[in-house]
């Protein structure tokens, strides 16, 4: 056994040898100098060197405790760096395998990433970024018959649903708020219905086909400023709590914001809706600014409670506030 030494160099052992037999004389000669008979004073003195001997022995093994606490820690310590540094390596692996050229790849490359983000969520803000950059890339839905153009197409329909999957459930108790970067992105038949986001920015953003924002839940800013809309927007009960804006949102299919809740400051100013508009039921909570937004008289649009479409020609209408004319911004 390894000696502890004292300051002075004398080692615990010894130490407490020598205190166990001061003990083991001073209580025998104590005892029996009160008239007990030898064989009990000695018995006497025995016990107080045990104790001795007993508390040196707990003090032992509460050091031996301790020393086996701390060297789990520092086990536990290098096994979370050694996950860190296995987390980090995976994480730039799937990165790079994103720029490969095989589809499928990419699609696993993908997959790598979301199962980092679910197994460790300090990357999940990280991941929802990738994944959000990648849909940045260049890309023109293809043509029928362009089979690299609809093998893209595929890896970028997983990324957009591996998004929803990380996202918190809109009925999810005190849930975590990510953003999403959507800047002059392409999007096709991208669903995040029912989910919570904290800042969506999706500027210039190219919605294809049909997007949904069902009883979607946006925390904080939303920005579709100049966003184009090619296919259809569906957002019945879409919740925003802060800013949002449409500024210049062009759409061309069904737009709905039937039951939609906008509780900060709205700007839908220089909007064009070219097909089904509506806004049914729709609760304004702030500012909200409509100035120059055209509707086509053709289809059907249903605009917010007092708000009217003054014909402009014979194909759209000019929206105006209720009893007031134009409203602030035009």
């Amino acid at each position: 056994m390894a000696a502890v030494r004292v300051r002075q160099g004398v080692p615990w052992f010894w130490l407490v040898v020598l205190l166990a037999a001061a003990a083991l004389a001073l209580v025998t000669w104590w005892v029996s100098n009160g008239g007990i008979n030898r064989g009990e004073a000695l018995k006497t003195g025995g016990l107080a060197a045990g104790s001795v001997v007993a508390l040196y022995a707990l003090w032992l093994n509460d050091r031996r405790r301790r020393v086996e606490e701390q060297r789990h820690a520092l086990e536990s310590q290098r096994a979370e760096h050694d996950r860190e540094r296995v987390a980090d390596e995976r994480f730039a692996r799937a990165v790079e395998l994103l720029g490969h050229d095989t589809d499928q790849v990419r699609v696993g490359a993908l997959h790598a990433l979301a199962g980092l983000a679910r197994s460790r969520d300090r990357y999940t803000q990280i991941v929802l970024d990738v994944l959000c950059a990648y849909l940045r890339r260049p890309f023109d839905p293809p043509d029928e018959g362009d089979g690299e153009g609809i093998r893209e197409q595929q890896v970028r329909v997983t990324a957009q649903r591996l998004i929803a999957d990380l996202l918190p459930g809109a009925s999810d108790v005190d849930p975590p708020e990510y953003d999403l970067d959507l800047h002059g992105a392409t999007l096709e038949y991208f669903d995040i219905s029912y989910r919570v986001v904290g800042q969506l920015r999706a500027r210039r953003t190219q919605l294809y086909e049909s997007t949904s924002f069902k009883g979607l839940v946006v925390r904080r800013e939303a920005w579709f400023t100049d966003a184009r809309c090619p296919g259809r927007l569906y957002a019945p009960g879409i919740v925003f709590h802060d800013v949002c804006w449409f500024s210049g949102f062009e759409a061309r299919g069904i737009v709905d914001f039937r039951g939609a809740r906008f509780a900060g400051r709205t700007k839908f100013a220089n909007a064009i809706f070219r097909g089904p508009v509506s806004f049914q039921d729709t609760t304004f909570l702030d500012d909200h600014d409509f100035g120059n937004v055209k509707v086509a008289l053709q289809e059907p649009h249903q605009l917010p409670d007092g708000f009217t479409a003054d014909p402009i020609g014979k194909d759209f209408g000019l929206v105006r506030a209720p009893a007031q004319g134009y409203v602030a911004g035009q």
